[in-house]
């Protein structure tokens, strides 16, 4: 039974959650505002966190940030606000997806389904071995884990999935249809843009490690290839 930790500072919603978690057979553990958030998820093991983005005290973005200095489960925002700077801020600050209140019962299951299936999201054991290399940059698929140098990348489950699967297609040019459907499974039901939110984060993080190739090439009014260094321009 997969154990879900609800962060809410509406007393409301945080019931309405317990109730449409608990009929889908999920064990919920509720916190009131952002501080009992961060003790709950030091003492806990949670498979997922759904996080309000307005609380009060310390608010859902903040709690983001702290959680993804030590742990990489998963996070589904719920905010009240559909400005796209907000979904944005939270998707860079290493939510894996968002859902703008009011919402049906029906699409939060399929969002917490579709978010646990990912974070169990396996390499092909053709592919475990496969280390991928380009210049200093070296990718270690079982590991999950990529170092530019000696330095190890901090890159979200999501951000490793997709550098990952499009270095695993050298050459071959993936629409951004293709990356949603392999890395964010197709009953995603979130903006297509959020594969360049992700893309372009992890260039960011790319740069901030001195990593002057660019290991993700846009094909513009397509979608996106690996870079390799025959490539390079």
């Amino acid at each position: 039974m997969a154990h879900v930790l609800v962060v809410d500072d509406e007393k409301n919603m945080r019931n309405l959650l317990r109730i449409y978690l608990s009929n889908e057979g999920f064990e919920v553990t509720e916190a009131e505002n952002g501080y009992e958030a961060l003790e709950l998820q030091k003492l806990n093991t949670f498979d997922l966190i759904i996080l309000d983005i307005m609380m009060p005290g310390i608010d859902g973005l903040d709690v983001c940030r702290h959680i993804r200095e030590s742990k990489q489960t998963p996070i589904l925002m719920l905010t009240a606000r559909s400005e796209t700077k907000d979904k944005v801020q939270g998707l860079k600050l290493g939510a894996d997806d968002y859902l703008v209140k009011p919402f049906e019962p029906e699409e939060l299951a399929a969002r917490v389904s579709a978010l646990l299936r990912r974070a169990n999201l396996t390499v092909p054991s053709t592919e475990l071995n496969n280390v991928i290399r380009l210049f200093e940059m070296v990718i270690h698929p079982e590991r999950r884990e990529v170092f530019v140098g000696e330095q190890l990348l901090d890159l979200t489950p999501k951000e490793f999935d997709l550098l990952f699967y499009v270095a695993s297609h050298p050459k071959t040019v993936l629409t951004r249809e293709i990356l949603l459907d392999q890395i964010w499974a197709q009953d995603y039901l979130g903006d297509i843009r959020t594969v360049d939110t992700h893309v372009k984060t992890i260039r960011e993080k790319f740069r901030k490690a001195d990593f002057t190739h660019n290991p993700i090439q846009t094909v513009w009014g397509v979608g996106y290839k690996f870079q390799g260094i025959d490539e390079k321009k």
